[in-house]
């Protein structure tokens, strides 16, 4: 690391009163094997060890590393724990502020601190989705040619936002979201550890429970929350960070709903019937409950998708293919933008016209094949490719509808036990009415009527 005058004077500070820094950084892992989950990535002879030295030398070195993952599942505090084990020379820069000038002065040093003593560099740079196409293009001599040694850091697809030459000349290492055991156990470090908060304080289930949700998978976040917790209830003289001091900390209230239990189905059924009711502000309300107790987005989506078919059907075609775009959306963007599109879909959702057809034609179809109304199907519809069906009679006086005018021929279609049942009776809302016009005029078509 290569701190200037006024960060060498912050850590200085920092290391004569430990309690000035915040307690993530605190809590900060010292050593690899301190790392909270990315368990996958921390092997023996993984890129991550090899670049503290670990099984290091011989004729393949450390390679270049891309760190992918949402934000505080751990790309910075790797590449900080990185700066504290490694012998090598370590720069770290952030593409919100530096540009080509400040990447090419730590080529240049780079390649003087290895022709001069012999150092390697290690270049963290934070956010590289920022840079620009040519200035990710500046990074390539050095890392071709190891100049550097590259750990970048992304928030965002890679494939889209990096450009191939640099992906094709690293490793790409994708971090896994942090779970709730992850985050408990850094809790109970946090709480335990004379770095973080020495046992001064406790946390009962509920307060963590909250606090766990309030994190979002998010290390820092957590950390955070405890700590002004921590701070408020010491203030107040108590032993212990209750729920109701935890909320008043980080301003926000606990969210009663159990992700595995009664509520869980309670809520989203609320959610749905309001849609199904086009009570939007209701609607928005149980969503709102739902993306703040932590419920998995994708399921959320799910739901949203169900509720297009079964409560809008034909009487808005365009809320299907809305509520999948939807779903393919949350789905790469996950928390907490995910929250922008799950409300698009639902105030769309709940303001469109209704129609049920969807759901009870279907059900009336399911119900008479359950019933054994399945029957035989019709000669003329069966299949007729092959030698010898003609003589079966299979296929045999089929009209082809695109040699009709109309391209609607006057034959039967179902089996001889339905024929002439009706299953889809449209209503006249929205674009459906459009449907309950047209499917009339096919049905007397059909009948041989017009």
């Amino acid at each position: 690391m290569e701190p200037d005058l006024f960060t060498a004077a912050a850590e200085e500070r920092q290391e004569k009163d430990p309690a000035s820094s915040p307690l993530a950084v605190r809590m900060r892992p010292r050593t690899l094997d301190e790392v909270v989950g990315q368990q996958h990535l921390l092997k023996p002879g993984s890129p991550l060890r090899r670049l503290v030295g670990e099984g290091a030398g011989g004729p393949a070195g450390a390679s270049s590393v891309i760190l992918w993952g949402p934000p505080g599942i751990g790309k910075t505090t790797l590449a900080y724990v990185v700066s504290q084990a490694t012998q090598k020379r370590f720069v770290e820069l952030s593409a919100i502020t530096a540009g080509v000038k400040e990447v090419r002065a730590v080529i240049e040093g780079a390649k003087r601190a290895a022709g001069g003593y012999g150092k390697e560099t290690v270049l963290f740079l934070d956010e590289i989705h920022r840079f620009s196409k040519a200035q990710q293009d500046s990074l390539l001599p050095a890392v071709e040619n190891r100049w550097v040694t590259l750990i970048a850091a992304t928030t965002e697809n890679p494939y889209f936002s990096i450009i191939s030459p640099l992906l094709s000349r690293s490793l790409l290492l994708t971090l896994e979201p942090l779970t709730d055991a992850d985050l408990s156990g850094l809790l109970r470090r946090a709480l335990e550890e004379e770095r973080g908060l020495g046992g001064a304080v406790s946390l009962p289930a509920d307060a963590e429970a909250h606090l766990l949700r309030i994190a979002g998978g998010d290390a820092r976040r957590a950390l955070t929350a405890l700590e002004a917790g921590a701070g408020s209830a010491i203030a107040k003289g108590e032993g212990e960070i209750t729920l109701q001091t935890l909320e008043e900390a980080v301003d926000r209230a606990a969210v009663r709903y159990d992700r595995d239990g009664d509520q869980h189905y309670d809520v989203a059924s609320a959610l749905i019937k309001s849609i199904r009711g086009s009570d939007v502000d209701a609607a928005l309300h149980y969503l709102a409950r739902m993306i703040e107790a932590g419920e998995d987005p994708r399921f959320i989506a799910r739901r949203l998708m169900i509720s297009a078919s079964e409560d809008i059907g034909l009487a808005d075609p365009t809320a299907l293919p809305l509520a999948v775009a939807a779903a393919q959306a949350v789905a790469m963007i996950g928390f907490p933008e995910a929250a922008l599109t799950l409300s698009h879909a639902t105030i769309a959702l709940a303001l469109a016209p209704k129609s049920n057809t969807a759901t009870t034609a279907i059900g009336a179809a399911l119900a008479d094949v359950r019933a054994g109304l399945a029957g035989t199907v019709p000669a003329h519809l069966r299949d007729g490719h092959y030698k010898g069906a003609a003589k079966l009679g299979h296929a045999v006086g089929y009209v082809y509808p695109h040699d009709v005018p109309g391209a609607i021929a006057a034959q039967q279609y179902a089996p001889d036990e339905i024929h002439g049942k009706r299953y889809y009776e449209p209503t006249r809302y929205g674009a459906e009415a459009r449907y309950a016009d047209v499917v009339e005029k096919v049905r007397e078509r059909l009948r041989g009527a017009g």
